[in-house]
């Protein structure tokens, strides 16, 4: 294909673009403290953003990976904080094994009981969200606020997550929120500082869906 510009790319199939592009990122990142479990999540955290200081910032815990991989074989549900989320991942491979991907922030009991309590909707979404039982992966890319409230939880002993991947972006409290989650003894991943998001979420979460299913 000739694009009609000085560049030409080094090619258009999608699974050499993909190919290159982690050789690229292995090469430039260099040595790092990452497991050969953990490798796989930062290397598509990078490929999604672009942004190496974000990938090295990232923290698990040491059973993170185990934890993810164990929970999407039991088919253990998947909650999302926005639906940016629920749009950006893999499904086929969680529903393979009986799991699926919930959202519930724009529910109409959740916007109703977050505006009589007069707080956010990402709050009581992860109330109504730990109803649904114990074991699931918790992936939270947005709401600060959201994260808090389910460490609040986890401490109270109301939610047992099988992992939480709390990477929200964002200037108030977004770094502390991840700061909040490292100090917990449960399976987590998450990255030190203001970066984060939904689409770094999604590329983590589909990265350990891609080793649940290998």
């Amino acid at each position: 294909m000739d694009f009609k510009t000085d560049f030409k790319p080094l090619t258009v199939q999608p699974q050499e673009i993909e190919g290159k592009s982690f050789e690229m990122i292995t090469e430039e990142l260099g040595e790092h403290p990452f497991t050969a479990e953990q490798y796989p999540v930062v290397q598509r955290v990078i490929h999604a953003s672009a942004d190496f200081e974000l990938g090295r910032s990232m923290v698990f815990h040491p059973k993170a990976i185990e934890a993810g991989i164990a929970a999407i074989r039991a088919g253990q549900q998947v909650v999302a904080d926005v639906q940016m989320i629920q749009a950006g991942l893999s499904k086929d491979r969680i529903r393979q094994f009986g799991g699926d991907v919930h959202v519930y922030i724009s529910d109409p009991d959740v916007m109703e009981e977050a505006k009589r309590l007069n707080t956010t909707r990402a709050i009581i979404s992860m109330r109504k969200a730990i109803q649904a039982g114990e074991g699931g992966i918790y992936a939270i890319g947005n709401a600060p606020t959201a994260l808090l409230e389910l460490i609040r939880l986890v401490k109270e002993g109301a939610a047992k997550p099988g992992l939480v991947i709390g990477m929200p972006v964002g200037f108030v409290s977004a770094a502390e929120s991840k700061d909040e989650l490292r100090k917990l003894d449960i399976p987590f991943i998450t990255n030190m500082g203001r970066k984060g998001g939904s689409t770094i979420v999604v590329a983590a979460l589909n990265a350990i869906s891609l080793m649940a299913v290998r």
